[in-house]
């Protein structure tokens, strides 16, 4: 326990680590031991298969260690430089060729002793290896025994990477022994590496495979630490609530069921039944609703509204939009009445008399249901007594905002949902603390779509297109990622990628709406919609869209999330390496809803083969959203994934979404069954001292209220 109490202590007390290197190390998140030993590296330097140059032989790949005897930098092309290093040892010389980095000219000197990893080639009479892994030897240890397999530390000005691991290896033989936080017979039964070695191993692996066991373990502590947080933010959050307890088989469920248009598919039932079977005991329910586009997920939450109705209660549903919360209100509404329940709308353009009548009906339990946006969250709506919150799109939404309106009705049940394609790691993972609910197929499996990439020099198949829809009757939207010129990104989602398309002119909604009502479509009635419009005008222009007195709908992507006009049929989404995979697929699914087959045209100015192009190909390939997220992992390997990210949210430090599931699955199970046993973790106060210390701050503030 003292080692581990120890690792508390600044990094400013380590060997090697003077008053300059603690600040870089504080750059870096790095101010106690234990931020060092947790630092693992991104990547390494695999040199485990080193031999004398002579014994290189070609078409191996191999490290070799010499001495530097000749650094020579050429441009042999405007646009091309290569550096050339003759590298020797007693036994021969090999060249290294390194091209487009001019830097290592700068970073590596005659007479310096480096390592070279790589597959060796033949040229010119002598050994080479272009573009080597390197290393450049600095410590005399390194020279004569060094690790076969050297890690490499993110590092900042001031600090080399041959400095950090020569501060890690004394950290680690100075405070290495560090104590197990894990039950022992968790640790075994998940046939888990101890943690003392896995911090070696993880800075230092005497193999990539225990390389690999040591991330294992890193991993699987972070999750199961996330979980119990979660867990524990949860239980904390619900201390001394008491809940509400559903009456699900009432006379306003049965009349919403009966007139409904449609029979409810067997997955929309079965989700019906497990948010019912929350609802329905005793106590406060916290599902997420996971479902593709067009799934039917406002059918299943109307089912819950109804319960609510039945219960004496009443329920807010909140959406990211007043587009979408007004399409709600136009969907559900004549359903909710013929069901008898009393409903109103308020958004941030409701007027004034109208909203103040329905605060004063909200306030006086004579309205059941609410639809909303943010505008739910004012201090003007208050409630007899909310017992049902409903949140669409939720990762739309902060943290903050998502409990401020469930704060309105303590005890509440909250039921989130999305349409976004969430992998299964990130739900077993980062949404924890929730049941999960999942619609798979369709109700309605409409016409489709199809899905075509275009370079902007093809732009003419998507305007024929556009024109041949209007030709029969349709309409057709075409969507910017900016709104003017001017902007640096409005509008833009927050699963936007990092893009290695050529720079060049974005386009705006602003300039493509003039552009297109005085030229290409100037015979069509075009129409304008951004997110900077007031709330009137935005419902207008969607009004006049959905009635048909606008062809073709020029937008940011405001009309992503739940916009539903089934006559359009055509989509143009301009730079779309600019968006990313899950808003994509968000505003494919605006077309193609209903009878009529949908052509989406995806527009780029990436390259062929660029990773943005491998994005576009993945929408080509497949509809399917949750096989698009798995693409989306292995194209990205990040935890910021399909717009996850968000106010308060979650970041994984070791977790690759892509290939721990496995983990996350484990991690998950382990949690309920430590939990069930001892909900205070008392029995295991190291492992609660460090959850607080990774994850403390998501449950500080429910602590503190």
């Amino acid at each position: 326990m003292g080692c581990t109490l120890a690792l508390s202590d600044s990094v400013a007390r380590l060997r090697y680590v003077s008053e300059a290197r603690a600040e870089v190390l504080a750059r870096l998140g790095i101010t106690r031991v234990r931020d060092l030993l947790l630092a693992v590296p991104h990547r390494y330097l695999d040199f485990s298969h080193k031999v004398d140059i002579a014994h290189a032989d070609v078409g191996t790949t191999v490290t070799v260690v010499g001495t530097v005897d000749r650094v020579t930098a050429k441009r042999p092309r405007p646009r091309l430089s290569v550096v050339e290093l003759s590298v020797i040892d007693s036994t021969g010389v090999i060249m290294a060729t390194f091209f487009k980095q001019p830097w290592v000219a700068e970073q590596i000197h005659v007479g310096d002793v480096i390592a070279l990893s790589g597959k060796v080639t033949f040229a010119y009479g002598f050994k080479q290896i272009k573009s080597p892994f390197y290393e450049v030897l600095a410590f005399a240890a390194e020279k004569s025994d060094y690790s076969r397999i050297l890690p490499v530390h993110h590092v900042s000005e001031g600090l080399t990477v041959a400095w950090m691991r020569r501060i890690v290896s004394a950290a680690l033989a100075d405070r290495g022994n560090v104590y197990d936080y894990l039950p022992a017979q968790l640790v075994a039964s998940r046939n888990l590496m101890s943690l003392s070695r896995a911090v070696r191993e993880i800075h230092f692996p005497s193999t990539m495979s225990h390389a690999a066991a040591a991330r294992a373990r890193f991993v699987y502590d972070e999750l199961l630490c996330l979980q119990l947080a979660l867990q524990t933010r949860k239980r904390l959050a619900l201390r001394d609530v008491t809940p509400c307890t559903h009456s699900v088989t009432g006379v306003h469920v049965q009349a919403l069921q009966a007139a409904m248009p449609f029979s409810l598919t067997d997955e929309q039932r079965l989700a019906v039944e497990e948010i019912f079977a929350d609802m329905a005991a005793p106590q406060v329910m916290n599902r997420l609703l996971l479902g593709d586009v067009g799934t039917g997920k406002t059918a299943v939450a109307a089912m819950a509204l109804a319960a609510a109705a039945d219960s004496g209660t009443q329920a807010a549903m909140m959406a990211p939009t007043s587009v979408l919360a007004r399409q709600y209100a136009e969907k559900l509404g004549p359903l909710l009445d013929a069901a008898g329940i009393n409903w109103t709308l308020i958004v941030s353009a409701t007027p004034a008399a109208q909203r103040e009548q329905a605060t004063r009906a909200l306030a006086a339990g004579d309205i059941s249901v609410v639809f909303g946006t943010t505008a739910l969250l004012s201090e003007d709506v208050a409630f007899s007594k909310l017992s049902l919150v409903v949140i669409d799109e939720q990762h739309r939404f902060g943290v903050d905002q998502r409990n401020a309106l469930r704060k309105k009705g303590i005890g509440a049940d909250l039921l989130s949902m999305t349409a976004t394609p969430i992998p299964r790691t990130l739900a077993l993972s980062v949404y924890g603390d929730m049941e999960l609910s999942r619609i798979v197929h369709r109700p309605v499996a409409g016409a489709g779509v199809q899905t075509q990439v275009l370079a902007q020099e093809n732009l003419d198949l998507a305007y024929s297109a556009i024109q041949d829809a209007y030709a029969a009757g349709h309409q057709a939207y075409v969507v910017c990622p900016l709104i003017d010129e001017v902007d640096e990104g409005a509008d833009m989602t927050d699963d936007a990628p990092q893009t290695d398309a050529p720079t060049s002119r974005l386009h705006s909604a602003k300039a493509v709406y003039e552009s297109l009502s005085r030229s290409t479509l100037r015979n069509m009635r075009v129409g304008l919609l951004t997110g900077r419009m007031s709330a009137q005008e935005k419902d207008q222009v969607m009004s006049d869209f959905r009635a048909g007195t606008i062809d073709v709908l020029v937008s940011t992507t405001v009309i992503e999330v739940g916009v539903d006009v089934p006559n359009a049929t055509v989509l143009l989404v301009y730079d779309s390496e600019r968006f990313g995979l899950a808003t994509l697929h968000q505003l494919r699914g605006r077309v193609g809803r209903g009878k009529h087959a949908g052509l989406v045209f995806f527009s780029t100015a990436a390259q062929k083969g660029s990773a943005a192009r491998r994005r576009l190909a993945a929408l080509e390939a497949t509809s399917d959203g949750y096989e698009l997220s798995q693409m989306d992992l292995r194209l990205r390997h990040e935890g910021e994934v399909l717009g996850f990210k968000q106010s308060g949210g979650v970041t994984l430090r070791y977790v690759d979404l892509a290939q721990d599931e496995e983990l996350a699955l484990h991690a998950r199970e382990d949690t309920q069954v430590l939990l069930a046993k001892d909900a205070d973790l008392r029995a295991y106060p190291s492992l609660a001292l460090e959850v607080r210390d990774r994850f403390g701050a998501y449950f500080e503030e429910v602590e503190g209220s």
